[in-house]
């Protein structure tokens, strides 16, 4: 399972990228506009910094103009995949992309029966949102497993993005679904290097060298 990071704070990608883990980026509207810069310029640094897919997202509602955004959007990088809507609006712009050979993210899906809909216009990932199906009493991480056995069965070749994760258990337990990606916010991707008996035990090994190389002093 492939890891993203779901921001556009250049100093996040570069802190996750540094750790040699990071194979993704994804991005949307309220991420960007978080940044207070023009969006050309947080683009531009991210798909200079990670060289794995970066999924930038439309803005435009209506099919045509939404296609044309997700043109130029493809042509900022070979690694840009453009995210489109879960919408009607948003399947018809997604099937025009693919047929001209662009990646695209199918984002804020919320069902199986649209994870369907998106592999069958060939989408290259699809992104349902497990984290927000839980704030409203559903089960996210039961759709995903839903999904990931449909995609299976089928033999789509679309990647199954685990989006909206709050927890590294959410991480965890999307790997254990068979997702083939996962994106999460920066404070859990830090999460997931933390273990309070790794800290513990590192501890210990650097005091027991310490008092060696303190006894061997004192033997000199």
């Amino acid at each position: 399972m492939r890891l993203f990071l779901d921001t556009a704070d250049i100093e996040e990608i570069r802190e996750i990228n540094r750790w040699g883990v990071l194979s993704g980026v994804t991005t949307n509207p309220s991420l960007v506009a978080r940044e207070g810069q023009d969006p050309d310029i947080v683009w531009k640094e991210i798909l200079e910094t990670v060289p794995g897919d970066i999924s930038l997202e439309t803005t435009a509602t209506e099919a045509d103009a939404m296609y044309e955004q997700g043109l130029e959007l493809a042509q900022k990088a070979p690694n840009a995949v453009v995210k489109v809507p879960m919408t009607a609006e948003g399947l018809a712009c997604g099937k025009r992309l693919v047929g001209d050979d662009i990646k695209i993210n199918v984002t804020l899906v919320f069902s199986p029966a649209q994870a369907i809909l998106a592999a069958e216009i060939g989408a290259y990932i699809v992104s349902p949102f497990l984290g927000r199906l839980d704030d409203v009493a559903s089960d996210g991480m039961g759709m995903l497993r839903v999904i990931t056995e449909i995609y299976e069965v089928q033999g789509y070749d679309t990647n199954v993005l685990a989006a909206s994760l709050r927890s590294p258990m959410h991480v965890v337990e999307s790997a254990l679904a068979g997702a083939d990606i996962a994106t999460m916010p920066f404070d859990v991707f830090a999460k997931l290097v933390k273990h309070p008996l790794t800290d513990l035990g590192l501890e210990r090994f650097l005091a027991d060298w310490q008092t060696l190389q303190n006894d061997l002093k004192g033997e000199a």
